[in-house]
């Protein structure tokens, strides 16, 4: 099982309305992998999207990827059942990774906001939290990260937002924002 990394695995947790959430979790990935260490991603909300870096992730060793979810966006004022079945298999499965110990860093990408707009269950993905084998990085990203999530975590970065290109209308650029 994994010996490369060391023996006390921690809960980070990148949340914020500012940018850069899934950019700080794939920078640790990308840091992980320099050093041989396994990881697994399991996208939240983010289904057959054209994005950038599953393009890339999908041609490197000791990465893989699991993608949840739908190319529309989830409107949280009106969760279809179908987009909390993803999210439910999207937490399954991210347990499922964890539980394995085939990896030394587990990234659930936007399960906050999927536990924020009730496609899962707070206290479930406190409970997986609770589940994590020491050896295992847990890394949970998106907006809204619920305080009973902070609270078991053990390092917490909010990323906040001082200016965005989005207040001035410019919209997700390829390459730059996805």
């Amino acid at each position: 099982m994994p010996t490369r990394t060391p023996a006390t695995g921690l809960v980070e947790i990148f949340t914020g309305d500012g940018k850069g959430k899934t950019s700080a979790a794939l920078g640790v990935v990308l840091r992980a992998l320099g050093h041989g260490l396994h990881i697994h991603i399991v996208y939240f909300m983010k289904g057959e999207f054209p994005y950038g870096d599953q393009k890339m992730l999908s041609e490197l060793p000791n990465v893989t990827f699991a993608r949840f979810g739908f190319e529309s966006f989830v409107d949280p004022a009106n969760v279809k059942p179908e987009e909390k079945e993803q999210a439910r298999k999207a937490l399954e499965a991210a347990r499922e990774a964890m539980l394995s110990l085939k990896y030394d860093i587990v990234v659930l990408d936007e399960v906050n906001v999927a536990a924020a707009w009730n496609l899962i269950d707070v206290d479930e993905v406190v409970k997986l939290i609770g589940d994590k084998p020491a050896s295992v990085e847990l890394i949970l990203t998106g907006r809204h990260a619920d305080p009973r999530i902070i609270e078991v975590a053990d390092l917490v970065t909010n990323m906040v937002k001082v200016k965005h290109p989005y207040d001035k209308g410019i919209l997700s650029r390829r390459g730059i924002d996805y």
